[in-house]
């Protein structure tokens, strides 16, 4: 009596196959995450600031609203520029103490 049949290779073969591309497929993302955690860890770190996500959050808005004062500034809006660059930098060290 034979156990392994043709449709069991087959099986098992595909089965092997999912498995190294759900392996492959979980180093990429964890190493990924990993790295993205670094990033974050290490740039929080050098800021003095917390690395929860509304730190994060509120850093990438402060420095938005930074990026349009200059653009204002280089628009030629001197009032709105120094409005923004005010605010930006305002936002910014609110969140760096």
């Amino acid at each position: 009596m034979q156990v392994n049949g043709f449709f069991d290779g087959i099986g098992e073969t595909i089965g092997e196959v999912i498995r190294v591309v759900v392996a492959f497929l979980m180093g990429i993302f964890t190493n990924l995450f990993g790295a993205l955690d670094d990033f974050f860890d290490g740039l929080t770190r050098s800021l003095g600031i917390n690395d929860s996500f509304l730190s994060i959050v509120v850093l990438v808005i402060g420095l938005l609203i930074l990026w349009g004062g200059l653009r204002a500034f280089f628009r030629g809006s001197v009032l709105g520029g120094i409005i923004r660059t005010v605010l930006g930098l305002f936002i910014l060290s609110w969140l760096m103490m």
